[in-house]
C-alpha cells in the first residue's frame, strides 16, 4: 500500500515499516508490530528508555508524516542510536530486534 499524500499522517507501526523498508513488501509477509519489535524489555535492555517513541522523541525526531521519515538524515540517526542506545547505529538496532524476536 502506497501513501497518496506526502501529508498524510501514518501510524507508528507504518512508521517502523517505512524505517525498516518493508512497505513495499507488505502484503509477501506479516509486519511485526512496533510494540512487538521494540518493546519495553528491548528498550530498557539496551537504552534508557521504555519505547521507541520515547527514544525518538528524546532525538527531537518530529515523525508523524511519510515526509518527516524521509528528512531524517541516516547519520543524524545513527548518531542518536548511537548516542543513546548500546549500538553503534540504525542497522544495529534494528537487527538484533529482529534477532531477539525472532528467537522468541
Amino acid at each position: 500500500m502506497e501513501l497518496k499524500r506526502k501529508n498524510k499522517p501514518i501510524s507508528f507501526d507504518e512508521l517502523l515499516r517505512e524505517l525498516q523498508g518493508q512497505k513495499a513488501n507488505e502484503g509477501t509477509q506479516d509486519p511485526i508490530s512496533l510494540e512487538t519489535l521494540f518493546d519495553e524489555t528491548f528498550m530498557r535492555r539496551w537504552s534508557s528508555f521504555k519505547s521507541f517513541e520515547e527514544f525518538l522523541r528524546k532525538g527531537n525526531f518530529d515523525v508523524k508524516t511519510q515526509a518527516d521519515i524521509d528528512n531524517i538524515p541516516d547519520e543524524l540517526f545513527d548518531r542518536h542510536v548511537n548516542r543513546e542506545t548500546d549500538f553503534r547505529d540504525w542497522k544495529s538496532m534494528l537487527n538484533q530486534a529482529h534477532a531477539e524476536h525472532a528467537a522468541g
